[in-house]
């Protein structure tokens, strides 16, 4: 088979949550253990570090990755769902896997595939173990899939682990409340292991702070170590800031490619993360290095990107609660006379939380995502009008940025979002 005929063939073998959702979920851990013991426990030959959370955990497994590469270090990078093309989600120093490698391994384990059946994304994780050990990686950055416990990366035995902050998403997979949500991702906390919290919050410190001492696991949030400064640079009109730690200057005019206002509590955890990596030691240069070409060095994309000028034109792949809150509250601070409003969803979320509260200044450009999970633009429309969120239906993504575009001037603001399919289907991205 091609490589576009593997893919296929996955795709139509095996469930795959991000275009059919719950029924892709596999609540237990049987089929990653079974892969892995068939490949032969690859997952063991390289250390790892477990990055979960329900926002930030992309960009601050990015974030990690980048440093680690700038320090010298031969980095696996293993991150979820992918925008453009699968082999995204597995690079070693920024490169994704070779197509070649992924035919091969399909080839070569096709019978037991089809015997086992696992998920689509359970499958993934045991072809990224594979890679990375075959490629003897000095190091493994792995994203947890969906929720901790029950993920499939959650067979690795982590240096380190991070968790990001925590929000409403999956409620029918995680649970209902914040504290219940927390529990699934505080199920990476491995024995003995260090974990990092990226920023404290109230309504679930102490669900990390229990866990860790059921697994005797030293346990440090992020934000009680770092803090980053804006303020002296900003009077100076430079796009830099100054990171102190424990109340002193640490590294000064720092920059990151990541320019989301929601950026900083990721520093924050991936430099409180990096502290607890006495074997992978790194320099204020490679921290340095390492933020200021994330995007180039490690192919991230989605995060608050600027896709064209006049009309400036942004996208950004938060969906859930906390991440259109963050994303809202940077688009006020945009300098525009009209925003547009390019929206899609997928039908298996709940958007109320999303719909209320998005600007109702904005003209809206309704559209699906071209996979069975995505909502239909009409029934979105209709939603989004208890809201008081006004606009048209078009029948693509595609379409509505095209009208978009067409509609808006050059001092207007066109923002592309609502889901990570939606910014997956940008032309030129």
């Amino acid at each position: 088979m091609t490589y576009a005929e593997t893919i296929a063939y996955l795709y139509a073998l095996l469930p795959v949550f991000h275009r059919i959702g719950a029924a892709a979920y596999k609540a237990n851990l049987d089929n990653t253990l079974a892969l892995c013991k068939y490949l032969g426990n690859p997952e063991t030959k390289f250390p790892t570090v477990h990055i979960a959370g329900t926002n930030g955990k992309g960009s601050s497994s990015h974030l990690t990755a980048s440093v680690l590469q700038a320090a010298g270090y031969k980095t696996g990078l293993y991150t979820s769902p992918h925008l453009k093309d699968f082999r995204e989600r597995i690079r070693i120093n920024g490169i994704e896997v070779p197509e070649q490698f992924v035919v091969d391994f399909v080839a070569k384990h096709r019978t037991f595939i089809e015997q086992l059946q696992p998920s689509f994304f359970e499958l993934t994780v045991g072809m990224a173990f594979c890679y990375f050990a075959e490629q003897k990686v000095d190091i493994a950055v792995i994203e947890v899939g969906l929720g901790g416990r029950l993920d499939s990366t959650n067979v690795i035995e982590p240096l380190a682990c991070l968790i990001t902050s925590i929000s409403y998403d999956h409620q029918n997979l995680l649970g209902d409340t914040l504290p219940q949500i927390a529990t699934e991702k505080a199920g990476i906390i491995k024995p003995h292991t260090p974990v990092v919290v990226s920023q404290t919050q109230e309504e679930v410190k102490a669900v990390f702070e229990s866990k860790a001492q059921e697994m005797a696991a030293p346990i440090s949030f992020a934000d009680k170590i770092y803090w980053l400064d804006f303020q002296h640079n900003r009077r100076e009109n430079l796009d830099s800031f100054d990171i102190y730690k424990d109340n002193k200057a640490h590294i000064r005019r720092v920059t990151c490619e990541l320019k989301g206002d929601y950026q900083p509590n990721n520093i924050k955890g991936v430099l409180a993360l990096l502290d607890i990596l006495p074997q992978f030691p790194v320099t204020q240069n490679h921290i340095r290095m390492g933020l200021s070409t994330v995007c180039r060095a490690t192919g991230l994309k989605g995060r608050w990107q600027q896709i064209g000028t006049a009309p400036l034109m942004i996208c950004d792949v938060g969906h859930n609660e906390d991440g259109i809150r963050q994303v809202v509250k940077q688009i006020k601070k945009q300098k525009f006379e009209q925003l547009h409003f390019v929206l899609g969803a997928v039908n298996d979320k709940a958007i109320d939380k999303m719909l209320v509260q998005l600007p109702k200044q904005a003209i809206y450009y309704f559209c699906k995502p071209n996979i069975p999970r995505g909502l239909a633009a009409d029934l979105l429309q209709e939603q989004a009008k208890s809201y008081d969120l006004q606009g048209r239906c078009y029948e693509s993504v595609q379409a509505a940025i095209m009208a978009a575009r067409q509609q808006a001037k050059a001092q207007d603001f066109i923002f592309i979002g609502g889901s990570n399919f939606v910014v997956a289907e940008v032309e030129g991205l």
